[in-house]
């Protein structure tokens, strides 16, 4: 991390030393006091810094290859398996992404300060609600180095100072990206603080950031289930967080044959390691013999293991056995589980038995199961004809999304500006008194 401020340095100067809670503390401290600025900063200088942070990013394009190079390098000779290589690989298409992430996330609507549900009461004040940012966000993530600049837009946007946590694997990534960052909140006069990236994979660092409530206002944990296990069982912070991807496809007797292939091989193969692919696929009994073997042709072009059920496999000879485990499985791996169901109720039944809350969705030409899979399945996302990776903040057009919630407050989904703010109420009077 390039040091700039004397915050900064003082710091690194407790890392330096040993002292993990010292450091943290001051990134805390540092934390809080920027988020004072930032309450004040219009979405004029926030658009600035965003755009200052997409053309650093720019210029510095083949030193944070060069770094991503060393991180995967390293990665594979610690024996990182194939899908968390994915996550943490950068290429030129994915620098290009989060340069596009920062413009998009520039171009949205600020969401802070916004005042809605304005009423007058019989007392002839107005009430309403304004929308201002969380405060001071705590990021904890693993793998994907894009998350850091995501995570940086998305918080910097909504008004929040934020403190960034990446993985050991991607820490030479994180590093360059960081000085982007810094660099580019220099360019525009906002304070360091506003987006710290730890500068340590010693573990006390987390377990220090999940316990300051005085300088920290909630965490998002991203990573794979034991991280947000930990993090939930051990935060003195709030959680927004979801602990796995276990995502159905259902197909209906009525979907359009073309359509349901494309979906259930889209949404299984598109990309294995990412938390919205389809882990259990449901057919209904009627159409399960047209389907299945064309379904398992596709399958195997791209070297997917299918596990099924009993009548699964009685159709597809190279399908071996799912066990219970199979059914609540996230893989993120080309593995499939694949079970024939009787109509609608059962694949809810087996949804709401084995799913996470995530996201899944049904393939179906009756609009009145559409809309039974729709109000009835309890997920974060429900999709009716579309692949379900879709669940994902830069589809909704959040411009990026901060991670998935399947918690159901404070926010559920895909996390974008407005899962980062809150509201307070607002009174407007004419010297009115209480009686």
């Amino acid at each position: 991390m390039s040091v700039s401020t004397p915050f900064q340095a003082e710091a690194l100067q407790h890392l330096s030393a040993g002292n993990v809670a010292a450091y943290m503390q001051s990134l805390g401290q540092a934390a809080r006091r920027a988020a004072s600025e930032l309450r004040r900063a219009d979405s004029g200088l926030k658009n600035r810094a965003l755009t200052a942070m997409a053309q650093r990013l720019t210029a510095a394009r083949g030193s944070i290859l060069a770094a991503n190079a060393k991180d995967l390098q390293r990665g594979r000779q610690n024996g990182l398996e194939s899908a968390l290589l994915d996550r943490l690989a950068l290429d030129d298409a994915r620098i290009d992404g989060m340069i596009e992430g920062l413009h998009q996330v520039a171009a949205l609507p600020d969401p802070v300060g916004e005042i809605d549900d304005m009423r007058y009461r019989p007392s002839g004040i107005q009430v309403g609600k304004m929308r201002v940012p969380l405060g001071v966000i705590g990021i904890i993530y693993e793998s994907r180095p894009n998350v850091t600049m995501e995570a940086a837009s998305l918080c910097l946007k909504s008004g929040n100072a934020c403190i960034l946590r990446g993985g050991s694997e991607a820490s030479e990534s994180n590093a360059a990206i960081s000085d982007c960052i810094q660099a580019g909140l220099a360019d525009v006069g906002l304070p360091a603080g506003s987006v710290q990236v730890v500068a340590t994979t010693d573990r006390a660092a987390v377990g220090k950031m999940i316990s300051m409530p005085e300088y920290v206002d909630v965490i998002i944990p991203r990573g794979g289930k034991s991280l947000i296990e930990r993090i939930s069982r051990e935060a003195r912070v709030p959680v927004i967080k979801h602990l796995d991807g276990v995502c159905h496809v259902y197909i209906d007797t009525t979907a359009d044959p073309a359509k349901a292939l494309a979906i259930a091989v889209n949404a299984k193969t598109q990309r294995y390691g990412t938390c919205n692919t389809m882990e259990t696929l449901l057919v209904d009994a009627p159409v399960a013999d047209l389907l299945l073997p064309e379904l398992a042709r596709a399958y195997a072009e791209h070297e997917v293991e299918l596990r099924g059920c009993q009548r699964t496999m009685a159709l597809l000879p190279q399908a071996t056995a799912a066990t219970e485990a199979d059914w609540s499985a996230e893989y993120l791996a080309p593995v499939l589980a694949i079970k024939i169901v009787d109509g609608i109720d059962e694949a809810m039944a087996h949804i709401e038995h084995y799913g996470s809350q995530h996201t899944d969705a049904i393939v179906t030409q009756d609009y009145s199961l559409a809309r039974r899979f729709m109000a009835e399945v309890d997920s974060s996302s429900v999709i009716v004809n579309a692949s379900t990776r879709f669940a994902d903040g830069f589809e909704y057009g959040l411009g990026a999304e901060i991670g998935i919630s399947t918690d159901k407050l404070h926010a559920r989904g895909p996390v974008g500006l407005e899962g980062l703010t809150t509201r307070k109420y607002v009174v407007f009077g004419d010297g009115q008194v209480r009686e």
